[in-house]
C-alpha cells in the first residue's frame, strides 16, 4: 500500500469497450469512477487489460487498431512514454507490398505487473479515459478491456499532490 493511502475497498474490476466513431477515426470514452473528493478518495491501479479489435487484413496496405488507457484526457492514442498513459496495445498488419492479407503483429504494454509492483498508478480526480484509432481499415475498430484496483482515502497533502500532478500532466 502507497504511504499516506487508506485501502477502502476491496479490489474491483471495471470493464469498458469502445468503437471508433468512424473509420480510422480518433475516438474516446470516458469512464467514472464515482470517487468521492470531498473524502480524498483515489483509485489505486494495480493492472490493465486492453484487447483491441483485429485490423482488416487488406492485400497491399498496412493496417493497425491502436488503443491506451490513461489518467487525463486526449487528442491523439497515447504512448507509455506519456506520465499519463497507463497502457496501451496494438494489433498491426504489415501488407505492404504483399499481394495478400500480409503478416500480423500483436505489441501491448505489460498486462499484468510483476508481483514486485505494489500498483501501476493511481488515479487521483473522478475519471479514466480508454482510447481508439484505426488505421488503414474499411470498418469501425474497437477495443475492450479491464481495469483492476481498488479506492484508497488519501492524505490532504498526498490527494493535493496526486490532483495537481495528474492534471498538470494532462
Amino acid at each position: 500500500m502507497p504511504k499516506g493511502l487508506k485501502q477502502s475497498s476491496s479490489v474491483v474490476s471495471i470493464g469498458f469497450g469502445i468503437t471508433e466513431t468512424l473509420p480510422n477515426t480518433f475516438t474516446q470514452q470516458q469512464v467514472d469512477l464515482n470517487l468521492s473528493p470531498l473524502d480524498r478518495e483515489v483509485f489505486v491501479v494495480l493492472a490493465v487489460n486492453l484487447d483491441p479489435f483485429f485490423p482488416d487484413a487488406l492485400a497491399n496496405t498496412d493496417t493497425s487498431v491502436n488503443s491506451a488507457l490513461t489518467t487525463t484526457s486526449q487528442t491523439t492514442t497515447a504512448s507509455l512514454q506519456d506520465a499519463n498513459c497507463l497502457a496501451k496495445a496494438t494489433n498491426y498488419i504489415a501488407a505492404s507490398g504483399f499481394a495478400d492479407g500480409g503478416v500480423g503483429f500483436s505489441q501491448a504494454a505489460l498486462e499484468t505487473p510483476p508481483s514486485t509492483l505494489e500498483y501501476i498508478g493511481i488515479i487521483a480526480t473522478n475519471d479514466f479515459f480508454v482510447s481508439v484509432e484505426g488505421i488503414g481499415n474499411l470498418g469501425t475498430k474497437g477495443v475492450a478491456g479491464k481495469l483492476y484496483g481498488y479506492r484508497a482515502i488519501a492524505s490532504a497533502d498526498i490527494y493535493a499532490a496526486l490532483v495537481q500532478s495528474e492534471v498538470l500532466s494532462a
